[in-house]
């Protein structure tokens, strides 16, 4: 064989392995942790709620939370859908947004790091509110499907714009207390499994799927 020849051969295959060598140097992007829920009225799922972690670049993860949910009892209807995104470096929300879908109307809010301050802007079914933060926000009511709120006084709701207070209720439950509103979440082997959201009609169950 000439030399010329080889040479051609050694090229080719070279540029053959070089998709294969670069594929071998690119990290795999970190799974996404995900936890899925149906949401019962009076014993019947009208709904359902998915709450995921995706690790990105460096420190940041991104959150997201879904929620769809239609109740159609006799006089009573509700259709509402919203989804939450927050965008999170070293443990500190950069970016929240929120958009909400329901038979009352579109709504939608966000919460914006500025470098020195939280812009926030709330406009969600009966509830406005536009404000700025200065403390540094580490904890939302996103965080409590991935963790125990051990420790936690309060919570950050991307939804309102502002904080829900946390109580330990014992038996790895907490309640969440915002403007005479109490949720309850309960969890087993720091895993999130149930969440009381009482409503004066019927409370809503929010369920840990398998």
């Amino acid at each position: 064989m000439s030399s010329k020849r080889l040479q051609r051969l050694v090229v080719l295959g070279s540029v053959g392995l070089a998709p294969l060598l670069a594929q071998g140097q690119t990290s795999a992007k970190p799974a996404a942790e995900i936890h899925r829920y149906a949401i019962e009225v009076a014993g019947l799922q009208v709904g359902t709620m998915t709450a995921t972690r995706q690790p990105q670049a460096g420190t940041d993860v991104l959150y997201t939370l879904v929620s769809d949910v239609q109740v159609n009892f006799l006089v009573y209807h509700l259709k509402v859908y919203y989804k939450v995104v927050n965008h999170v470096r070293n443990g500190q929300l950069l970016l929240s947004t929120v958009e909400a879908h329901t038979n009352q109307g579109d709504f939608a809010s966000r919460t914006e790091w500025k470098g020195g301050h939280y812009d926030i802007l709330a406009k969600q079914y009966k509830h406005q509110y536009h404000g700025t933060e200065t403390k540094p926000i580490t904890w939302t009511m996103t965080d409590l499907f991935f963790a125990e709120p051990v420790g936690r006084t309060a919570a950050y709701s991307e939804y309102f714009g502002d904080y829900f207070g946390l109580v330990s209720g014992g038996r790895n439950g907490f309640y969440a207390h915002r403007d005479g509103r109490e949720d309850e979440y309960r969890y087993v082997a720091g895993q999130l499994t149930t969440i009381i959201k009482k409503n004066p009609l019927k409370n809503f169950i929010v369920r840990r799927l398998p």
